[in-house]
């Protein structure tokens, strides 16, 4: 799998990812926070990464979308070097207002 390193290559990894736990049919995927990680813990808010934050080993990434009428929010890791999905979890699950 290919490095993961761009915001385009994050949204489409994550794309990726959900499309292959829940299925094609999903509608209005969205990102909804991207955080660096590190295997140690959470380090900092992506927009604020530069040269001088810590190194990190992925991206922690939370998605909200849609499938048969009910939103789904989803939090995601996955490996900034090989592009690999090591965590997944449904926050919420709910009918939309």
């Amino acid at each position: 799998m290919p490095a993961v390193t761009s915001k385009v290559e994050i949204e489409n990894a994550s794309k990726n990812a959900i499309n292959a736990l829940f299925g094609p049919n999903i509608e209005n995927f969205r990102i909804r926070e991207v955080f660096p990680y590190s295997e140690d813990q959470i380090v900092a808010h992506s927009e604020q990464m530069d040269e001088t934050s810590q190194p990190k080993d992925g991206w922690d990434i939370q998605v909200t979308f849609m499938l048969n009428g009910l939103q789904y929010t989803v939090d995601l890791i996955i490996h900034e070097k090989d592009g690999q999905v090591s965590y997944s979890r449904v926050i919420d699950k709910m009918v939309p207002i």
